[in-house]
């Protein structure tokens, strides 16, 4: 198997587990027309689901090699790193792909208010069948 070192990580980054690229195992993973595989990112403490996001080949290695949460912005046609703005990022601890390798699992420990952008801990706050459609049936 091909291994490529990982990038030296940040004091911060260093927080996150950082993970050796096997190129075999990048192949595995099957991107999308658009190069693009869904990726769910999960609290590696209680399992809840926090946010789902899209990553290419590119964002996935830098995941991988620096121990924080990298997505493609599908809107902005951009790279960006969870909580490089909001400051609630994502220290990575293991990532996993599917058995048919057509999604990633991110699994983080996630540091500040939360995952979503509205200030929710979980973008999955909203539930079918709650009139409110508030916080309040949030499963974390």
């Amino acid at each position: 198997m091909t291994e490529t070192a990982p990038a030296a990580p940040s004091s911060e980054a260093s927080r996150g587990t950082v993970v050796g690229v096997v190129d075999e195992q990048l192949d595995a993973v099957r991107f999308d027309d658009r190069g693009l595989v869904p990726a769910v990112v999960q609290d590696a403490g209680d399992d809840a689901v926090l946010m789902l996001g899209y990553m290419d080949r590119e964002a996935l290695i830098r995941t991988l090699t620096t121990g924080r949460s990298w997505f493609w912005s599908r809107s902005r046609q951009e790279y960006w790193c969870k909580g490089e703005t909001s400051g609630d990022r994502q220290l990575v601890r293991e990532v996993r792909y599917d058995c048919d390798g057509d999604a990633v699992l991110v699994r983080v420990e996630q540091l500040g208010r939360g995952a979503c952008h509205t200030g929710n801990r979980s973008c999955f706050y909203r539930a079918f069948g709650d009139a409110s459609g508030d916080a309040a049936s949030s499963p974390g």
